[in-house]
C-alpha cells in the first residue's frame, strides 16, 4: 500500500488468514505450547513476543520507515529501555525545553547510574558542538516539536552533525506522529513515542512505542526490550492497534482546529504570546515545513497576566483541566505545577515554563465550540480581576 492513510486503516487486518479475521486477535496466553523438543511456533514466552503484539510492532515499525518496532507498557518505559544502552560516564545532549517526565527520569536515576546530560537548543549546532565531549557523548535526543514551547529542531541536518561524531540520534516523535513526520527518513536511528497520547488517541491505552533504523541497533534494543521487560500487554496492544486506525483522520482534525483557535488566541487581548509552528510568526515554521506533511493538535499560550489563570482553568466547561494530551477530548494543562513540577524553577523560568503558561491540547470538537468555551472562561477571568 502506498500510502499511509491505507496502511493506518489496514493494521492487522491481513494478519489472520486462516479465520479471516478484519480486527486482529487479543491473544491472552503467556506461555506457548512447544510442538516438540527443539521446535517453536515462533512464540515462547509473551514477555519475548507474543502474537498480538507482534503485528503491532511490525506495523508501526513500517508507518516509521524503521527496521524493528518494539511496544511497552509506557512511554517512560519506552525511554528507560533506550537509556539501557548507556554505561556510566556516557553523557547525553537533550532538547532544552524538554517534557519533566524525561527530565525527571535522566536528573533523579540515569545520574545514578553515571550517565550524564547537557541541556541545549538542538536546533543550535554550535551548542552542540560546544557541549560535546569527546569519548564520553554518545547520543542526541531530541523533541521537535518540544513540549510544550514547540521549538523545533531540523533533524536532517542534526542527524548528518551526529553521524560525524558517531552519536545515535533519539526524537520523540509523540506530538507528530509518524502520520506527519518520520525521523528516520531524515537520517535519525531511534524514534520514541509516548503512544498514550495521538497514537491511542482516546485517553484510555498507557503505551509507548519505540522504532529503530539498522540491523545492530535494533538487535541491542531487542535484547534490552526482553531483559528489563516493560513490555506491551495484548488488550493494550489491541487497543492501540485500534487507535490506530483513525490516527489520519483524526491527526488532521486535531491540527485544523489547532490552527484557528491559535490565530484566534494571537488575537486576543489577554493574551501574549502563542507557541505554535503552523504561525507564520513562529521561528521554526519553515524548518516544520520542510520536514513534516502537518502540524501537531498540541500548542502552548502565554497570558499577560498570571492571575487570570486560576479562573479561567476554573471555568472552562468543554475543555477539561487535565493532565495529557493527543486524545479526541480536549485538554488545558498548566505545566509549570503539572506535567514540568520536576525541573527546577530557575531553569523553568530560563527556558520560559513560567506561571503564565498553559498548554492546550485541542481535541476534535467543533472549533467554534472550543473558542466559545475559552472565551467565556476568558471573560470570566476578566470579571473576577475587576
Amino acid at each position: 500500500m502506498k500510502h499511509i492513510e491505507s496502511r493506518l486503516a489496514q493494521i492487522g487486518s491481513l494478519e489472520d488468514p486462516q479465520t479471516g479475521a478484519v480486527s486482529y486477535p487479543i491473544y491472552q496466553s503467556t506461555a506457548f505450547r512447544h510442538p516438540k523438543l527443539g521446535q517453536s511456533t515462533g512464540f515462547d514466552y509473551a514477555r519475548t513476543k507474543s502474537p498480538t503484539r507482534k503485528v503491532l510492532e511490525e506495523a508501526f515499525a513500517g508507518l516509521e520507515s524503521g527496521d524493528a518496532g518494539f511496544a511497552c507498557s509506557t512511554g517512560m518505559a519506552a525511554l528507560q529501555t533506550i537509556f539501557a544502552l548507556f554505561s556510566s560516564g556516557d553523557h547525553l545532549l537533550v532538547s532544552l525545553d524538554l517534557y519533566g517526565g524525561t527530565y525527571r527520569l535522566i536528573e533523579q536515576i540515569m545520574t545514578r547510574f553515571g550517565v550524564t546530560a547537557s541541556y541545549v537548543d538542538t536546533n543550535d549546532l554550535d551548542a552542540l558542538e560546544s557541549h560535546f565531549r569527546p569519548g564520553s557523548t554518545k547520543a542526541v535526543l531530541i523533541e521537535t516539536p518540544t513540549n510544550p514551547l514547540m521549538m523545533v529542531t531540523d533533524l536532517e541536518r542534526v542527524a548528518a552533525w551526529a553521524k560525524k561524531k558517531d552519536l545515535i540520534t533519539i526524537v520523540d516523535n509523540t506530538l507528530l506522529t509518524p502520520f506527519f513526520q518520520r525521523p528516520l527518513e531524515l537520517g535519525c536511528d531511534i524514534v520514541v513515542h509516548s503512544a498514550t497520547k495521538y497514537l491511542g488517541g482516546h485517553n484510555d491505552v498507557l503505551a509507548g512505542l519505540i522504532v529503530t533504523k539498522g540491523e545492530e541497533l535494533s538487535q541491542k534494543i531487542a535484547f534490552l526490550h526482553n531483559s528489563i521487560g516493560a513490555v506491551l500487554g495484548p488488550q493494550d496492544s489491541w487497543l492501540l492497534m485500534r487507535g490506530l486506525k483513525t490516527l489520519a483522520l483524526r491527526m488532521e482534525r486535531h491540527q485544523h482546529n489547532a490552527l484557528k483557535i491559535s490565530q484566534w488566541l494571537s488575537e486576543h487581548p489577554m493574551v501574549s504570546e502563542v507557541f505554535y509552528p503552523a504561525l507564520p510568526s513562529h521561528p521554526g515554521h519553515d524548518i516544520q515545513n520542510r520536514q513534516s506533511s502537518g502540524n501537531t493538535g498540541i500548542f502552548s499560550f502565554k497570558m499577560k497576566d498570571a492571575r487570570t489563570i486560576e479562573p479561567i482553568l476554573r471555568h472552562i466547561k468543554l475543555i477539561a483541566f487535565a493532565e495529557s494530551l493527543g486524545g479526541v477530548e480536549s485538554l488545558m494543562t498548566y505545566p509549570a505545577v503539572q506535567t514540568h513540577a520536576d525541573i527546577p524553577k530557575d531553569i523553568r523560568d530560563k527556558v520560559g515554563v513560567d506561571e503564565t503558561l498553559l498548554r492546550f491540547s485541542v481535541g476534535i470538537e467543533h472549533s467554534d465550540d472550543l473558542i466559545d468555551d475559552l472565551a467565556q472562561a476568558f471573560d470570566a477571568a476578566a470579571a473576577e480581576l475587576k
